[in-house]
């Protein structure tokens, strides 16, 4: 083994071999000493930190055998479950990284200028620069000050980011799902939830007749997820084309949003935020 090999990758390849010693070299092939199963034993799990969720379905691979320090979060309470108290703050601000600001503030933490722009970046993209519901006056506080450290005009840098999130051309259609895309569990269905916001209707358009088929092929290969929605967001016209797939999508979209779907999507005007509209309208939808 290298030194570089976590204990998660290795364990499995020791517990089927019939040796019980392994040789651990380091970058350079150099012998460094050896790992005997024994050694496992008493192996400490990763100790986490959950950021921007607190559900399993969510979390990395590996998450049922690590200790859960803290969870710093923004959304509904999910599935986490932990072995001991931990610090937990949860804030119904837009951006988790709103919170993250005030933890810098609080602890009276300088913020270096990459992390502002980093920090403002993502409060940018969760608000759509202030414009989403789920955006609150802390996050518009937040985003300003950080702007200042920064050293980056809102406006101007938004419309970048925006931009650049809309320039799809150079991006495969698996990329573009799992760009944003999170997994849900309620009344016993399981479904998974991407999003992408553009400035470019059309392309949004074009973007739907390739991603539909796309997947179909997805929900048979995620065989856990009863369905898979995608939010087709209009920055410029603040909407949504929904498109879905999976048995029961469509009956589930009429009665939350309490519309008529066509051929495998929807328009929902004013709808631009996973958290706060379309979640919580698709849970309704199935407690209905």
């Amino acid at each position: 083994f290298s030194l570089k090999d976590y204990l998660d990758e290795i364990k499995e390849i020791m517990a089927n071999s019939r040796y019980r010693n392994f040789p651990v070299l380091d970058e350079k092939g150099k012998y460094k000493g050896m790992i005997a199963r024994r050694d496992l034993l008493g192996a400490r799990g990763k100790n986490i930190i959950l950021l921007d969720h607190n559900e399993r379905s969510q979390a990395v691979d590996g998450i049922e055998d690590s200790e859960i320090l803290e969870i710093i979060d923004h959304h509904r309470l999910g599935t986490i479950e932990t072995m001991s108290p931990v610090f937990f703050r949860n804030q119904p601000v837009g951006c988790t990284c709103t919170i993250v600001y005030l933890m810098y503030v609080e602890n009276q933490v300088p913020i270096e200028k990459k992390i502002a722009g980093l920090l403002c970046s993502a409060i940018i993209s969760d608000t759509l620069l202030f414009r989403s519901p789920t955006c609150t006056d802390v996050d518009k506080e937040a985003g300003l000050a950080l702007a200042k450290i920064a050293g980056i005009e809102l406006e101007d840098y938004a419309k970048q980011m925006f931009l650049a999130g809309s320039d799809l051309k150079s991006k495969s259609l698996n990329d573009i799902f799992y760009q944003d895309f999170k997994r849900f569990s309620s009344e016993n269905k399981n479904f998974g939830v991407g999003q992408i916001n553009s400035l470019n209707a059309e392309e949004l358009e074009k973007l739907k007749v390739k991603l539909l088929p796309f997947m179909e092929e997805m929900l048979s290969q995620l065989t856990d997820l009863n369905m898979i929605f995608f939010m087709l967001t209009s920055i410029l016209d603040e909407s949504t084309e929904l498109i879905f797939v999976g048995q029961g999508a469509g009956q589930l979209v009429e009665n939350a949003f309490h519309v008529k779907t066509q051929e495998q999507s929807v328009y929902l005007e004013g709808v631009v935020s996973r958290k706060k509209q379309l979640i919580p309208g698709l849970v309704s939808g199935l407690l209905s």
